[in-house]
């Protein structure tokens, strides 16, 4: 597992590095034999349902799908801004109301061992709940995305890839915190 997030060594990356100003734009090649990527960042869409889909694809390159293998690492899976941690440890508190899918991929491998064949699609259904969470100490609105998810394999008849549907709920979780026995000694 650790030769699929290991950095490459730039030797590897030669074929990416040369200069291609002489090279005629219809000529395919094959691609590089080196072993995988790393991706990260953030992609920024609207609230609706759809697809992240992460293939190779190239116009300079050939990809021989039988060799491709789209195993991966999820290090870090989120929707929505960002949470600070103490902000989102006083969320997590309130558990088991919520915060227990928030980050449900985090961490998780999903790899492919060679056993279930050639053209191997990986895909990740994703159901994402927006919650409003109202905490007790600062009256502070926090907003934030859970989700469930679930993942299969596939056969590919194309190039394999990693495939994530998105789903949004048209409902949301809203949660206020209050103290009770302040509530019914001093009215508001």
């Amino acid at each position: 597992m650790d030769n699929l997030v290991a950095s490459l060594p730039t030797d590897s990356q030669k074929v990416h590095l040369e200069d291609k100003s002489n090279i005629a734009s219809n000529i395919k090649r094959p691609a590089p034999s080196s072993g995988g990527c790393r991706i990260e960042g953030y992609v920024r869409v609207k609230k609706v349902p759809g697809n992240l889909i992460i293939s190779a694809r190239s116009d300079a390159h050939s990809f021989d799908a039988s060799q491709m293998n789209m195993s991966h690492v999820i290090n870090h899976l989120s929707f929505g801004r960002k949470v600070s941690p103490r902000v989102m440890s006083d969320v997590k508190r309130l558990i088991p109301y919520v915060g227990s899918s928030h980050d449900r991929l985090n961490g998780l491998s999903f790899i492919n061992t060679r056993d279930l064949g050639a053209n191997v699609t990986m895909e990740h259904y994703l159901q994402i709940v927006k919650t409003e969470v109202i905490t007790r100490k600062d009256y502070k609105l926090v907003e934030e995305y859970e989700y469930t998810a679930h993942s299969s394999v596939s056969q590919s008849l194309h190039i394999p890839v990693a495939k994530f549907h998105l789903e949004l709920s048209p409902m949301q979780i809203h949660f206020s915190e209050e103290d009770f026995l302040a509530d019914s000694i001093d009215p508001p």
